[in-house]
């Protein structure tokens, strides 16, 4: 990676320990989505070919790294770890020049990823087996675990930090190679990671990066016979087509895929705070996070002052370059995510929702793709903006007459991902967590996971054992049951 002060940063593959270009000439462009003239990088539409090569150098690599002692690859995660917290400042710059998000939530998702990383690679001593007990005289039966393989490592635009590291941190300290694919539009960061490795002296070929599109790289990559894991955060519809891929060769896939979470507010005396809560959970990254709260579910009682302390909240964001100290809501990540967010914005005045507040593009579009952070109320639940995931700063409200009505609106979705319930009612509490169908589940609080905690969902949000804390292990290695006569 190539970086000059106030130039496109100029970024290539890294394969086999060394930065490359595709086999052919074609590039891709990245603008700053809160200032479109500007260019932030210019990287490959690499080939095939370069896949190829990718996969085959974590290959040949893999067969020296995986003998390493665990505690020993860990160290290199505890290295990445000091780099990284050496460069938060350059780190989340980059992060928000390319993403778009405040600079305050940069440093927030450098901070986590940090955590996230020292924690995995704590996991080196944590990979343990089983001794158990034999049926025989003269036998003892124990587990092993072993690192898989290559690796593919998928990862999305919306935090293009911290969940590479998720993929990438737990499968180097379990003893795999990886080929990382970034999305298109965060490269840069992509490339950072790599540097930051590289700095840490992490040998050749134990992580190698691909860039280009899903079509030909992505595909080339989950296809490849000796890649022997696929992880991949993004879509449910590309998760899907990937699973499927997958399953014709019988390897496993961890995918963490779409959410349409909901938040029910019902018996809470202290509903601003449950507001205060649920707007930066809604808003933050523009409302480009899987966690997002997208739907809240009021007794219908309480609707109005829900909806006014909601609209104080949400007419308080600052829009704006998430360079800009004061900007506490930056652009959506590109075109294509502010034309989606106005399409829906158009079906729910259409479906009969009344605008709250926001629902147009701000007085910044011409510069960049910001877009005002927008409530619906009366939507109806099978409304397509009470069940769609529109990933943008969408927020909308329904009531329900009863508890139970609101625990049956919360689980009528295809996804499962994550949900909150704010209320001081023991018993509702209880209903809550025994009966919404979401991987994690928030109890007066928002949707925030933390660095130890497993991370994942259920329904069309995920397949595969959980990301992060104890539970990551369970993907990126394989069970030997090992039986030893004395």
């Amino acid at each position: 990676m190539v970086a000059i002060k106030n130039s496109p940063i100029t970024v290539n593959n890294y394969i086999a320990g060394k930065w490359v270009p595709a086999s052919n000439n074609e590039t891709y462009t990245r603008e700053n989505p809160a200032n479109t003239e500007e260019i932030v990088s210019i990287s490959p539409k690499s080939t095939e070919e370069d896949a190829n090569k990718a996969v085959e150098a974590a290959h040949e690599a893999f067969q020296t790294w995986s003998k390493i002692s665990p505690i020993n690859r860990g160290k290199y995660l505890y290295r990445f770890a000091e780099l990284l917290e050496s460069e938060k400042n350059e780190v989340a710059e980059l992060l928000t020049k390319e993403q778009g998000k405040p600079l305050s939530e940069s440093l927030g998702e450098v901070n986590k990823t940090i955590s996230e990383v020292r924690f995995t690679a704590g996991e080196a001593s944590r990979l343990s087996g089983d001794t158990l007990p034999s049926e025989r005289e003269n036998v003892s039966i124990r587990t092993v675990r072993v690192p898989k393989g290559v690796i593919a490592a998928i990862s999305p635009w919306n935090f293009p930090l911290v969940t590479p590291l998720r993929k990438i941190a737990p499968a180097l300290v379990s003893g795999n190679t990886v080929v990382f694919k970034p999305a298109s539009i965060t490269v840069a960061m992509g490339a950072k990671i790599v540097e930051l490795f590289e700095k840490a002296g992490l040998p050749e070929g134990v992580l190698n990066l691909i860039i280009g599109s899903g079509r030909s790289v992505g595909n080339q990559i989950v296809n490849h016979p000796k890649v022997q894991g696929i992880t991949f955060t993004g879509s449910t519809g590309v998760g899907s087509n990937i699973y499927e891929q997958a399953s014709k060769r019988l390897i496993q896939v961890q995918l963490e895929m779409g959410g349409k979470n909901a938040a029910i507010i019902y018996d809470c005396p202290d509903i601003k705070n449950a507001i205060d809560q649920i707007v930066p959970a809604a808003f933050a990254a523009t409302g480009q996070r899987c966690t997002s709260i997208s739907r809240i579910i009021v007794n219908e009682n309480d609707i109005d002052q829900v909806v006014a302390a909601l609209k104080q909240k949400t007419d308080a964001y600052v829009i704006g370059d998430g360079l800009d100290k004061q900007t506490t809501l930056g652009p959506l990540v590109s075109q294509e995510q502010l034309e989606t967010t106005q399409k829906y914005v158009q079906i729910g005045l259409e479906e009969g929702a009344t605008l709250v507040t926001g629902g147009k593009a701000s007085a910044q579009e011409k510069q960049g793709y910001f877009h005002e952070p927008t409530i619906f109320t009366d939507v109806k639940p099978d409304a397509r903006i009470a069940k769609e995931e529109i990933f943008g700063p969408v927020l909308v409200v329904l009531t329900a007459s009863s508890f139970n009505e609101a625990l049956d609106i919360c689980n009528d979705t295809e996804y499962g991902l994550a949900a909150s319930c704010f209320t001081q009612n023991k018993s509702y509490q209880d209903l809550f967590v025994s009966q919404v169908q979401a991987g994690m589940l928030h109890v007066n609080n928002g949707t925030v996971s933390e660095s130890h905690a497993p991370f994942g969902g259920l329904k069309h949000s995920a397949i595969g054992p959980y990301s992060i804390g104890s539970t990551a292990k369970d993907f990126f290695t394989d069970l030997k049951v090992v039986y030893d006569a004395n």
